[in-house]
């Protein structure tokens, strides 16, 4: 993880003996990403854009959701993306197809995600046509979470295929999340998952997060994560007048 040992170092992973100068090292890395992350946020706001980290373990249905929701919201929604993988431009290629603009950071070995990478989407994307920013992450429950991106908010993607043990596993990259998206809920009945328990973990370590069930194939829930959409940009906006 790189709280313990520090994806973004370039250093020996030998965790027993983690030293005062690796931690002092790693803590500038954080600082200089806050104040990068600030940056981004006013940029947006400058715009008037809304950004949403999309953040969940890899096959959640992050970038089907992304598809889904061009299609649903239609011209009353701009949208664009910003991708995160370690290789290929697949997923920008299909936020595209829908007639999204998107631009593709390919990380290499990076496990998610940061700012200054954020940044460089930023000035790849036409903020001036658009109502929303989309960062979707790098699919991992871990690193994401300790690293703001300058969005102004976080959303974590829960599949049914997954467990519903995974908020107390992962109990960083949860209480970093503003709200919760149960996702393939049509396979809830092939599957041992309880969204009961899923929400009730959830809320253990964060009681204030809002959470949602949905399924991109059958529709269920996205009419409401739509209309969470709107009401988000539209109480944004309000409050930068």
């Amino acid at each position: 993880m790189c709280r313990e040992c520090g994806c973004s170092v370039n250093h020996q992973h030998e965790h027993k003996h983690e030293d005062t100068k690796t931690l002092e090292v790693f803590t500038r890395i954080l600082e200089a990403n806050d104040r990068q992350a600030q940056e981004n946020r006013e940029h947006f706001e400058e715009h008037g854009v809304y950004c949403i980290n999309l953040m969940s373990s890899p096959g959640a249905g992050k970038t089907s959701l992304l598809e889904k929701t061009i299609e649903l919201v239609g011209r009353e929604l701009r949208i664009g993306v910003i991708e995160g993988d370690l290789e290929t431009n697949r997923d920008a290629e299909r936020i595209k197809s829908k007639g999204a603009p998107a631009y593709q950071i390919t990380t290499g070995s990076a496990c998610h995600l940061d700012a200054s990478m954020v940044h460089k989407g930023i000035h790849h994307l036409p903020l001036e046509e658009l109502d929303i920013v989309f960062v979707e992450n790098v699919g991992n429950l871990v690193c994401p979470a300790s690293y703001d991106v300058g969005a102004h908010l976080n959303v974590v993607l829960l599949s049914v295929t997954e467990g519903d043990d995974k908020p107390e596993k992962y109990p960083v990259m949860f209480r970093s999340a503003d709200l919760m998206l149960i996702t393939k809920t049509d396979l809830l009945p092939y599957v041992d998952f309880s969204v009961d328990r899923a929400v009730s973990s959830a809320k253990k370590i964060k009681p204030n997060m809002d959470f949602m069930m949905l399924s991109t194939k059958t529709g269920e829930g996205l009419e409401d994560w739509i209309d969470y959409l709107k009401f988000k940009v539209k109480f944004y906006r309000k409050a930068l007048k």
